[in-house]
């Protein structure tokens, strides 16, 4: 079978690296290309991969009817040319525009959800117009993936699609063998990986750890328009030597091996893997309890989940796991378990083939009427 991806930016992000490990995951099995708005992690990771890449010229992410038009054109042909026998399409506009290209050229398709465009925190621009969008591109779609099932919720509540048609499969990442010992002794690292910008909150955790008079210290994993607004935020609240602003790293897991806690205050989410990836290198967890956040973490067990925005408790349960190594590495260790149990990468490309071939057969309704909305299990 020869399939399709696209997607908008190439940046390093939790819905390109989701794309990269599709693409790392089936193309012993299957015929891949992929097409981006932009060049970057994504297209080096897809060519070192042997993966094809077609950069679109017009895909760009701030919402512009003229290059928008420009880009389904460009996308209509590129699948004339590549004539995929599927196209799956991720996230808002490379997902409304590569259906609508894939309807275009009598292809079927699908669409991943990684994070809604109307999910609560967007900017008003996108709920307005991207609920008719997402409506109408849904008749073009085989199936909508969800992420989470928060996100499925929130496609039903919003009249999407029917709900035999959205389904849910949980990200999952590949494993390492990098581990953290969180219950070590030393000063205490917590680690927070996310793109600098409004949704990711990264000030939530300054103005929490700023009334910790613990030792600790707080690396920031990441760039993006707000990073130099948190340093001087950093400064300002006189807790500049104890961060670390690393910028995009590509050592993600040796870094999470020498922490003690993740931490992720997101005011939305989908289904972040940086949380996945906290798990899967045995650290507790401190999370906003946003989107699908709460069907990785499990309050108390395997982390703490704290209302979005609640800085008094974000800083009460790091206080908390600072002051309590035996608390860390028994938390740490039962997400580690967890991590085994429902995100392996294995997990996530066995039930996403079940869901290609089912399109490809076109026995997409047959096949969701028996697996119900979820294909998880």
């Amino acid at each position: 079978m020869k399939l399709l991806l696209i997607i908008t930016r190439g940046e390093l992000g939790g819905g390109q690296r989701h794309v990269v490990d599709l693409l790392a995951g089936l193309k012993q099995e299957y015929d891949l290309e992929v097409a981006t708005g932009e060049d970057g992690y994504l297209v080096e990771s897809a060519r070192a991969l042997g993966v094809p890449v077609h950069l679109v010229p017009h895909l760009v992410m701030p919402i512009s009817p003229y290059k928008d038009i420009r880009a389904l054109l460009e996308l209509s042909r590129l699948i004339a040319k590549v004539q995929p026998d599927l196209v799956h399409a991720h996230t808002s506009k490379a997902g409304v525009l590569g259906r609508a290209a894939a309807r275009l050229n009598g292809v079927p398709c699908l669409f991943t959800a990684h994070t809604w465009c109307f999910a609560e925190g967007t900017a008003w621009k996108w709920k307005a117009i991207g609920i008719p969008l997402e409506r109408l591109a849904a008749r073009w779609s085989g199936a909508i993936i969800n992420v989470s099932d928060a996100n499925r919720q929130l496609a039903l509540k919003n009249g999407i699609a029917p709900a035999g048609k959205l389904i849910t499969i949980h990200n999952g990442i590949p494993d390492t063998t990098r581990r953290a010992v969180p219950g070590r002794a030393g000063i205490p690292t917590i680690v927070m990986i996310a793109r600098f910008a409004p949704q990711k909150a990264q000030a939530d955790l300054l103005r929490a750890v700023q009334g910790i008079e613990e030792p600790f210290r707080v690396v920031f994993i990441g760039d993006g328009p707000t990073r130099s607004a948190h340093e001087e935020l950093a400064s300002q609240l006189g807790i500049r030597d104890r961060v670390d602003f690393l910028g995009v790293r590509r050592d993600i897991e040796r870094l999470l091996s020498s922490a003690h806690i993740f931490a992720l205050p997101s005011n939305w989410e989908g289904f972040p893997l940086t949380i996945l990836e906290g798990m899967r290198a045995g650290l507790p967890v401190v999370a906003s309890n946003v989107g699908g956040v709460a069907e990785a973490i499990v309050d108390g067990k395997t982390g703490f989940l704290v209302p979005a925005g609640s800085i008094t408790e974000f800083r009460s349960r790091l206080r908390q796991l600072i002051s309590d190594p035996t608390l860390r590495a028994s938390l740490g260790s039962a997400g580690r378990a967890r991590y085994e149990a429902e995100f392996t990468v294995r997990a996530m490309l066995r039930k996403t083939v079940v869901v290609y071939h089912a399109i490809h057969s076109r026995e997409a309704q047959e096949r969701f009427a028996v697996l119900g909305p979820s294909v998880d299990g």
